[in-house]
């Protein structure tokens, strides 16, 4: 992967605890990359669970509230109801 070279600024206490936590073979470099493809992940997740949301609140506006479906499908693993 290609690395790119930045400057940061971090608070001083920030920065002190996370060179207490920091593990004794793990450079502060790897923390940060870390951290930043943490946050990245984390950031992603949550766009797609509002992308959700809005899809579901289209859908919803559209078509109105769906009924539950819990009981169909218990039904069905039963055998209830089965035209085979």
């Amino acid at each position: 992967m290609k690395q790119e070279a930045v400057t940061i600024s971090i608070p001083s206490d920030l920065l002190e605890q996370a060179r207490h936590f920091r593990e004794s073979s793990e450079s502060f470099n790897e923390m940060v990359v870390e951290a930043i493809a943490s946050e990245v992940r984390r950031r992603k997740a949550l766009a797609a669970h509002q992308r959700i949301v809005s899809r579901s609140a289209e859908v919803e506006a559209k078509t109105g509230i769906q009924p539950n479906s819990v009981d169909l499908i218990r039904q069905l693993r039963l055998g209830e109801g089965r035209r085979d």
